[in-house]
């Protein structure tokens, strides 16, 4: 029988497209999992050259590797100077109706703050 070689999947390697990247984040966002998102922002990196967001970032290149993978902890400055690199940035957007009553506490907690 003939070998087979085989390739481990690399997510990296099919983040082609702008969209391509995009639709990757958001399903990492969608599922809520920090260790998800970490290592999908990770996966984006390797894609578009690490080295690159590295020198793009002032951040160092191993401990981007580090912090972008599934069992980093990116503080969310580091999260926000990749994103900026890759040309992305975090958007909110509502997932349900804010009730009158949520406005409330929040602008109470806001009140509270200052």
């Amino acid at each position: 029988m003939k070998r087979v070689k085989s390739k481990m999947w690399d997510a990296a390697d099919q983040l082609r497209t702008d969209a391509d990247v995009v639709a990757y984040l958001d399903a990492a966002l969608e599922d809520g999992d920090p260790c998800l998102v970490s290592a999908a922002l990770g996966d984006v990196a390797r894609a578009r050259g690490m080295t690159e967001i590295a020198n793009t970032t002032g951040l160092g290149r191993e401990s981007l590797y580090k912090a972008l993978s599934s069992n980093g902890n990116p503080e969310i400055a580091t999260v926000l100077k990749v994103l900026g690199a890759l040309g992305l940035r975090l958007q909110t957007r509502a997932v349900r109706s804010t009730t009158r009553s949520a406005r409330k506490t929040v602008a109470r907690t806001a009140r509270n703050r200052a």
